[in-house]
């Protein structure tokens, strides 16, 4: 039976799932040295929540195929943006409902579009509320990931990635600087433009091209702006860890997400359940045609055909 994916904030219920869940991946070792992913240092294991902030960093270093001109990547600037984080949050949210021992639970979302409509207190949303998500700060000192010296139990970022986007270990708070490199976080209206766009992606296939997955994933602009948009924006927006390629040590990279999926779901809703580009697109899109492997956390798990439609999976509360 599909769980279903709700707002994180009009269901306190599921919002302190989410939290529990994501202190207790963090908790959880997943077997693997930090030494097996080339990290410097003494070997230190990783937890199973660390996984993901690993593979999205793995995913961004890779170039498929490389050297292409676009700079597309095995999860960016491409296509397969919108299947690869599919894949990302359906695999966190199985690693939720088993930590949570509640096979019901489904991930929910930040409808950041309805912060961005605000006049003011974008800073102050609900979302940064002590009881939700905590605030901003280098560390982040309030809500339930907030970093205190003397208590080693408290929420750490043990994984990120220096200037050149290396792997490395760290051992420090959480960071978030709200709405110093962007002014405002995306608007209702500007989902509204991004929806009515087709087709769901087209040449040049990379951060230039046309179509709906470009202005979702925040390359491209309507006449009226200029990039960042949408996804992007919101983690330029919410600054600190979200400015880094290893931006999943903040949970609320996958409320995002989330969110980046539900647009997704909801413009397959009023297009239809299509995917560019096909097999004949030749060797230089390798990685993102409809029926290549998706790489994605647990490796070639799916093709962008297979997570067209997860209505078997989950569905959410509501669409835009």
């Amino acid at each position: 039976m599909a769980v279903i994916r709700r707002n994180i904030l009009t269901n306190a219920a599921v919002r302190d799932q989410y939290i529990q869940g994501v202190k207790l991946l963090k908790k959880e070792a997943s077997g693997r040295k930090t030494a097996e992913f080339g990290i410097p240092g003494a070997a230190r294991s990783v937890s199973t929540y660390d996984l993901f902030v690993i593979w999205h960093v793995v995913a961004m270093m890779q170039e498929t195929p490389p050297g292409n001109p676009g700079g597309r990547n095995a999860a960016h600037r491409g296509p397969i943006f919108a299947p690869w984080h599919r894949v990302m949050l359906i695999i966190l949210e199985q690693n939720l409902q088993r930590v949570l021992n509640d096979a019901e639970f489904g991930l929910p979302y930040w409808d950041w579009a309805s912060d961005g409509d605000l006049a003011t207190g974008r800073q102050t949303g609900d979302i940064w509320r002590a009881d939700c998500m905590g605030g901003q700060g280098n560390p982040v000192t309030t809500g339930p990931f907030a970093f205190r010296p003397d208590d080693p139990a408290s929420f750490r970022v043990r994984i990120a990635t220096n200037s050149a986007g290396e792997l490395r270990s760290v051992n420090r708070g959480l960071r978030r600087s709200f709405g110093q490199s962007a002014n405002a976080l995306p608007k209702t209206a500007e989902v509204g433009s991004a929806l009515a766009l087709t087709p769901y992606d087209a040449s040049d296939w990379d951060g230039e091209s046309e179509g709906f997955r470009n202005r979702l994933e925040g390359w491209s602009s309507d006449a009226d702006g200029s990039p960042p948009w949408l996804h992007n924006r919101v983690h330029v927006w919410v600054g600190g860890e979200m400015m880094l390629a290893s931006s999943p040590s903040d949970p609320v990279f996958f409320l995002n997400h989330c969110n980046v999926d539900r647009i997704w779901e909801s413009w397959m809703g009023r297009h239809g359940r299509a995917y560019l580009p096909g097999m004949d697109a030749g060797a230089d899109l390798k990685g993102h045609r409809i029926d290549d492997p998706i790489s994605s956390p647990l490796g070639a798990s799916a093709t962008p055909r297979e997570v067209l439609n997860v209505g078997n999976i989950y569905e959410y509360d509501g669409l835009p």
